[in-house]
């Protein structure tokens, strides 16, 4: 379909932003900076993406809410104050709503409108967007803020149809919450969600049931109240604690030891490692510089953990079944939880492990196992995870130059270059996407770095009287090797079975999507590219257009 077949119908913007999280929150308010109209087009019902609709009960982020917050205006970062370390769900969709209200963005951001159809007019050079309410909308410039976990993931279960009870994912929680009081429940699944969430089911159900497929490695968040002395020294030093967040390895403050595992004595080993275990939460990856790279001083951290997870349960058969073994640490997302471990000593917890036997089906009242157990379940919550990276994107399906779809572009894993942009899809900027550090950064300072990026882009665009740019196929291709390359150097290569390659997804092709080589190394890169005159990109001059 041509623009002009639908601009009688279309909306027409200068930039249409595609999700209204942390993502496209900052994204409209940048480009309306730079002088552009924009429309956000989010399917949920609230702002907040993955904060809007993970709401189970202790969602919270694994990052310092310090860290995990804009910086793009020093009067917000001084006025806002939060109440803890790690800021849970509630706040963090507080803060959000706050920033939307703050610089007045709620008109521009239309929500409970699903973008069902994305095509490129190459006459007019523009991205015609179709909606599920049946509207058009007609931009210059597409940038995808589609979130890289929102599409939830429900395994396809035989039986579940029949179930009689309540199910839940906890990536669609409702918002009146779950009432499991003294009711049976079963929790399918052991990552970051589930981790968060089994403490506090197990609190409140009259028996809770875990199934495990695969243990994780679960550290203590030690989340505490926000201490005043630590909110007071941020403040005051904000701008080199951000400048420190946006040049270092993962885009945030925590502290790195640069010492390598093998240099050190095994007494300075174990105290770092026990450092590591009381700081909490994701720490324990900034250990040892080599902690991702040689097996031996990873195997030492995870043995470490398993020691700690052993002293902790009490019930040996539980302890040795929730040790994740043969998993190097760290190369399936760390999970960061309260009490977790401790949970398993309550005597209305049990833990289902499925290493030697499947989940065979969901039947009308609960759940079957191949060897003919049968759990019966009132409420049954799926902890499985996302459609990761490439979901949200995969599910609009955007057509390109030439019709090309994008799921036949990424048919064998996702090609990007910089993460940024695609070959054949002009004018599509994507946020955080694959082969960008995405979720292996501080997602926040990721997102303000490409968002300023397609601003600059934009700017120069327009200075130059460019219609269009893309990535070229030749950039397109060496970076996606490079980002095969840079993981190819650590232990995530060799631990294949997880999210970051798509494995938890049946049929999606088994490719590493973050980039590894550092925030702060990608930065520099990406400055570099605009520095250079967008080097490995192509523009596409306005065509004149002949008056009759």
């Amino acid at each position: 379909m041509h623009a002009h077949d639908v601009t009688r119908s279309a909306h027409r913007y200068d930039a249409i932003v595609v999700g209204a999280g942390l993502a496209g929150v900052y994204a409209v308010y940048k480009l309306r900076q730079i002088g552009l109209s924009v429309r956000v087009l989010e399917a949920g019902g609230g702002v907040g993406g993955t904060w809007y609709h993970n709401r189970y009960p202790g969602a919270r982020c694994d990052i310092e809410s310090l860290d995990y917050s804009y910086s793009f205006s020093d009067e917000l970062q001084q006025e806002w104050s939060w109440s803890e370390r790690y800021a849970s769900q509630p706040e963090i969709l507080r803060y959000i709503n706050h920033v939307v209200d703050r610089f007045d963005l709620r008109p521009h951001i239309q929500l409970n409108t699903t973008v069902v159809a994305a095509s490129y007019d190459e006459e007019e050079h523009v991205w015609v967007f179709e909606t599920s309410t049946g509207e058009s909308y007609v931009a210059n410039y597409a940038v995808m803020a589609t979130g890289v976990l929102s599409v939830a993931q429900v395994p396809s279960m035989t039986g579940l149809e029949d179930y009689r009870g309540r199910w839940f994912h906890t990536g669609d929680w409702p918002e009146e919450g779950v009432d499991v009081a003294g009711r049976r429940v079963g929790v399918i699944g052991t990552g970051s969600s589930a981790t968060q969430l089994i403490p506090l089911v197990a609190e409140e159900a009259g028996h809770l049931y875990v199934f495990q497929r695969t243990p994780n490695y679960t550290m203590p968040a030690q989340n505490h109240p926000m201490k005043p002395e630590v909110e007071k020294d941020w403040k005051a030093n904000y701008p080199e604690r951000r400048r420190f967040a946006r040049a270092s390895g993962f885009g945030h403050n925590q502290v790195t030891n640069h010492r390598s595992g093998k240099e050190v004595t095994e007494e300075e080993r174990r105290a770092e490692l026990e450092n590591r275990w009381q700081l909490g939460g994701l720490y324990m990856m900034r250990a040892f510089k080599d902690i991702l790279t040689d097996a031996e001083v990873n195997e030492e951290a995870a043995e470490f953990v398993r020691n700690k997870i052993r002293s902790i349960v009490k019930d040996p058969e539980t302890a040795e079944a929730l040790c994740p073994q043969n998993l190097y640490i760290g190369t399936k997302r760390l999970c960061s939880g309260t009490h977790y471990y401790e949970t398993f000593n309550r005597e209305n917890v049990s833990l289902v492990s499925l290493k030697d036997v499947a989940i065979e089906c969901i039947t009308a009242s609960g759940v079957q196992l191949t060897d003919g157990r049968e759990y019966e379940l009132d409420v049954l919550i799926f902890a499985t995870g996302f459609d990761a990276m490439t979901g949200a994107m995969n599910r609009i399906n955007p057509r390109g130059r030439g019709g090309v779809t994008l799921k036949e572009a990424w048919a064998a894993g996702p090609h990007t270059y910089l993460g940024l942009c695609m070959a054949d899809f002009p004018n599509m900027f994507v946020i955080t996407g694959p082969g960008s550090p995405s979720v292996f950064s501080n997602m926040v300072t990721s997102i303000e770095q490409h968002v300023e990026w397609i601003a600059d882009c934009i700017q120069y665009m327009r200075a130059s009287g460019y219609a269009a740019v893309e990535a070229t196929f030749v950039a397109q291709e060496q970076w996606t090797q490079h980002v095969s390359e840079a993981a190819g150097r650590t232990l995530y290569a060799k631990s294949r079975n997880t999210w970051f390659h798509g494995a938890n997804i049946p049929g999606k092709p088994v490719t590493f999507m973050p980039y590894v080589g550092g925030v702060g190394n990608y930065y520099n890169k990406i400055l570099e590219v605009a520095r250079e005159g967008y080097k490995g990109f192509q523009f596409h001059k306005v065509r004149s257009v002949s008056k009759v």
